[in-house]
């Protein structure tokens, strides 16, 4: 009885201070203006994401673009429903 009682409390503990090093974490914020990347003439941006380093931007002719975050260069097209 007394062995489990000090692996709860030690549980207990264990998951507290995860919770406190998780949660004081401070992460770098990421801005992305849609105006720093470049669209074709007449495009417009739906939807915009920045996953692993790369910008990934939904337009409404229906192309999925991804845009390196840092160089701003396009990287890869995509289009919907081909």
């Amino acid at each position: 009885m007394t062995v489990l009682t000090a692996v709860m409390i030690i549980g207990v503990i264990t998951i507290v201070a995860l919770l406190v090093i998780r949660l004081n974490a401070t992460s770098a914020p990421v801005f992305v203006a849609p105006g720093d990347f470049t669209l074709p003439a007449g495009v417009g941006a739906v939807g915009i994401s920045v996953i692993d380093g790369q910008s990934v931007i939904v337009s409404d002719d229906g192309v999925i673009r991804i845009y390196d975050s840092t160089t701003r260069t396009l990287v890869q097209e995509f289009r919907i429903g081909e």
